[in-house]
């Protein structure tokens, strides 16, 4: 790795850290909020998804994407961006904060312009465990990489390891989040239940049967019900302190109600073989064989065509809000925010909302996920921007149900209908 590599990969760690910081820090630094807001930034400031968790085949009913339209969507681990080139858009601009995931989403560009057997490309990334995706990282995809993406994947973690071998050891159990349910695992062992279990279900009947028996009573152990009123501990799901709050207001029963549901519904609500979010939460991995459920980006059907459209996406580390200032008026059909907002404060809300209202053409679509149940941008937003746009209640709700993450509050969808809308 060049030294020109590894100092950008310095400024993008950075640049990433500072981004985090606008983004969260709400308090005095040595106040108690101020210390917890401190502490997410620096757990947030690396890779934390390798696998998004927002269903992106939900994503794309809600958007009914065209032909002609330009996407902008927050990346995280661009399973959504790269899935909506299945919806054959014009333009997908990828933003995010992280350069860890600015890094992911561009490996993934190289790898699709340099893989041409889909085999090759779902081991690399649908299987991700194998010394042959290194290989073929450094013989066909380091070499067309920019350098400050090169030099993420060829950094050395606290490990000593390179990055990019994760690839040969399941991505998919690092990152924050990655590690977050490695810690689930082993704690629920310790308490007598190992989440693999849930892949023994063979239909739905006997999912709940399972959920019932063995990851139900986990939330009344002493050491869980103390865990989950401890916002620190949410971190590895990338639940900042203000997330937090909404997440523990969201129901009588506080947290451990709240997030008892959200697993509730992963394990039982929809057929598990069939839900990849549901084999990665208790599998740790995507199901092997030709029948798996996987993101439509990694699917056999869709390969040539992400693999033919893949040079519509760009990506860029910044907040959406500063993106969208470079963006001329009326140049944008939709907007991905996923949980963003639940991050921010009225002035960033009204900030964001301003933007995108003057970026956006008639008939734009915003989509957002919340961690509680409720309405976010009422009160928030000044009338004058939010009467522009029309709130399909219905809709949302109904796109809501059928998101197989089933790990969030209320899914959102508005339209751009014109003053007084």
């Amino acid at each position: 790795m060049t030294g020109f590599s590894m100092q950008s990969a310095r400024a993008v760690k950075r640049e990433t850290t500072a981004g985090l910081g606008s983004a969260v820090h709400r308090s005095k630094a040595l106040s108690k909020a101020g210390l917890m807001e401190r502490m997410f930034t620096f757990a947030f400031s690396g890779l934390v998804y390798p696998q998004i968790w927002e269903d992106p085949v939900v994503d794309m009913q809600a958007l009914a994407l065209k032909a002609d339209d330009h996407v902008v969507a927050i990346a995280s681990g661009s399973c959504n961006i790269l899935s909506y080139l299945t919806a054959d858009p014009a333009r997908i601009s990828a933003i995010d904060l992280n350069g860890a995931h600015i890094a992911l989403g561009r490996l993934k560009l190289a790898a699709l312009a340099r893989i041409d057997d889909h085999a090759d490309f779902l081991r690399f990334f649908g299987q991700a465990q194998s010394p042959a995706n290194v290989a073929l990282y450094d013989r066909q995809i380091a070499p067309h990489l920019d350098a400050t993406s090169r030099g993420y994947w060829e950094g050395r973690g606290l490990d000593g390891r390179r990055r990019i071998g994760m690839f040969a050891r399941n991505v998919y159990r690092y990152g924050l989040l990655g590690r977050f349910i490695g810690t689930g695992h082993v704690l629920g062992r310790l308490l007598g239940c190992d989440p693999r279990v849930m892949l023994k279900a063979r239909d739905m009947a006997e999912q709940r049967v399972l959920f019932d028996r063995h990851l139900a009573p986990v939330f009344d152990k002493r050491i869980v019900r103390w865990l989950v009123r401890q916002p620190a501990s949410l971190y590895g799901l990338g639940i900042p302190p203000a997330q937090y709050k909404a997440l523990a207001g969201d129901g009588e029963g506080g947290i451990r109600a709240v997030l008892r549901h959200r697993l509730e519904r992963l394990a039982c609500g929809f057929d598990i073989r069939t839900n990849y979010f549901a084999r990665q939460a208790f599998g740790r991995g995507y199901e092997p064989g030709p029948d798996a459920s996987l993101p439509p980006y990694l699917q056999a059907a869709n390969f040539a065509a992400v693999k033919a459209r893949a040079g519509r996406v760009s990506y860029h580390q910044s907040a959406v809000t500063a993106f969208l200032e470079s963006q001329p008026a009326k140049s944008c059909d939709a907007y991905v925010l996923l949980d963003a907002q639940d991050w921010m404060n009225d002035a960033d809300l009204t900030g964001l909302w301003a933007q995108i209202t003057r970026t956006a053409k008639l008939g734009a679509r915003v989509i957002f996920r919340t961690a509680a149940d409720e309405r976010l941008l009422p009160g928030r937003v000044p009338t004058a921007i939010l009467d522009q746009w029309r709130y399909d209640d219905v809709r949302s709700r109904e796109l809501a149900a059928q998101d197989r993450s089933s790990i969030y509050g209320g899914f959102h969808l508005y339209v751009l209908a014109g003053a007084g809308a």
